[in-house]
């Protein structure tokens, strides 16, 4: 088959490239050349693996474990820094599979992988070309998905005569830089995101008191002499309840009544329910509704360190569902949704029963043994954590209003489409 030219426009470009020209689109064997070459002696051991969702990974640091045979070692590709490696697995993280520049040096890869190396131009212009839509709507029009549905049915030379937009090594450039420079960005927000989830981290173990211990290590000045927190059992302090089934089916984007089901716990709210994410029409007379400051707690879990989780709901008329302990008392529950979370965890965890499917049990819980600080304290612990929760939330609005932008400027920078 000739080779199709084709020229495309970008939606958006440089000032200085605006009157350059469309770009030209090349095959993909024209720019780059695949590798074959293969691991013979074995001697190279480091495996590599490309992933979806971080791209080039070394399998024994990233999966603490060989997946390959080592007998097979000499049949893998050989790569190295500058490679890119197409992945024929698909996911819902990549669709159409992903494609990945190699960075961590030389090591072998699975056969399965196509491996190709540009000729020239910027590797990382590529890199980026990649995560655009340009070449998914591509690899979509010449696939099939086979018998496996876990692998693309793309054959190699369709692969290889994947078009690709060749512009000027000048604006390859400053596109890559663009987008680099944006990436850095998102690193370095993500590293913050992630500083502030290990500072509540810790501030959970230091507020709270430990098992066997009474005084948390880190308090407010104003609580320094105010002498060690009250033990009492949880039953001692308020009634627990459970909740009344509300099934998937009872769900509904235009009921009238809020709800929250046990597994939203998991998936969906952390200590503090200040709004709530799903609604429906059952009669609230079958039901059972919050009251405020109200903490629930999931009755069944998937580990006994997954159940020790909690959340306050704050405000009243929520419709809580079956599988939920509710804890109702004078107790600030928003403090006490972070200490169940926090340093109860593992007084829960020995409370909690079974194995394949871990229960807990109102009886159980109001056996815990919990220190009660005076409600000053209360206050001022649960105040200064949905603080750093609000700061948290913030900082991952950011890095997702980021992201967007980074997906928006992809579509932008590249052509849709390249055939």
């Amino acid at each position: 088959m000739p080779d199709k030219k084709k020229a495309v426009v970008p939606r958006l470009r440089f000032p200085e490239f605006r009157d350059a020209g469309p770009w030209e689109v090349k095959r993909l064997y024209q720019l780059a050349d695949k590798k074959n070459d293969r691991n013979k002696s074995g001697a190279i051991t480091k495996v590599l693996t490309n992933s979806a969702e971080y791209g080039v990974i070394d399998q024994r640091d990233f999966f603490d474990k060989d997946i390959a045979q080592q007998g097979a070692l000499e049949n893998y590709f050989l790569v190295n820094n500058g490679d890119f490696v197409y992945n024929p697995r698909i996911s819902n993280l990549a669709p159409v599979g992903p494609i990945s520049i190699n960075k961590l040096g030389l090591g072998v890869m699975s056969p399965l992988y196509t491996v190709f190396r540009f000729k020239r131009g910027i590797n990382e212009f590529y890199a980026y070309f990649f995560e655009s839509s340009a070449w998914h709507s591509y690899l979509l029009k010449v696939s099939n998905t086979g018998a496996r549905h876990d692998r693309m049915a793309i054959s190699t030379g369709d692969f290889m005569a994947m078009p690709v937009p060749d512009p000027s090594i000048e604006e390859q450039q400053k596109i890559a830089d663009c987008l680099s420079s944006l990436d850095d960005l998102i690193e370095a927000e993500e590293a913050q995101l992630t500083a502030l989830r290990e500072h509540k981290k810790g501030l959970l173990q230091q507020l709270f008191p430990r098992e066997g211990e009474t005084t948390p290590r880190l308090r407010f000045p104003e609580f320094r002499d105010a002498g060690p927190w009250e033990v009492k059992r949880l039953g001692e302090i308020g009634t627990i309840l459970k909740g009344k089934g509300i099934s998937k089916s009872d769900i509904s984007e235009q009921g009238s009544l809020p709800c929250i089901r046990y597994g939203e716990l998991y998936t969906h709210y952390s200590e503090v329910v200040r709004s709530v994410r799903s609604f429906t029409n059952v009669d609230a007379a079958d039901l059972v509704l919050s009251e405020e400051n109200d903490v629930i707690i999931p009755a069944s879990g998937e580990t006994m360190e997954d159940i020790a989780t909690a959340s306050c709901v704050t405000t009243k008329g929520v419709a809580l569902g079956g599988d939920l302990n509710i804890f109702r008392s004078s107790v600030n529950g928003v403090f006490l949704a972070y200490y169940i979370r926090g340093t109860l965890k593992p007084a829960i965890a020995k409370i909690a029963q079974g194995i394949s499917v871990v229960h807990l049990y109102p009886t159980q819980l109001a056996q815990l043994q919990l220190g009660v600080p005076h409600s000053e304290e209360q206050q001022k612990i649960a105040d200064c954590l949905s603080s750093l929760d609000e700061l948290i939330e913030l900082q991952a609005k950011r890095l997702d209003a980021i992201k967007a932008y980074k997906k928006g400027l992809l579509q932008q920078l590249f052509p849709q489409e390249v055939v």
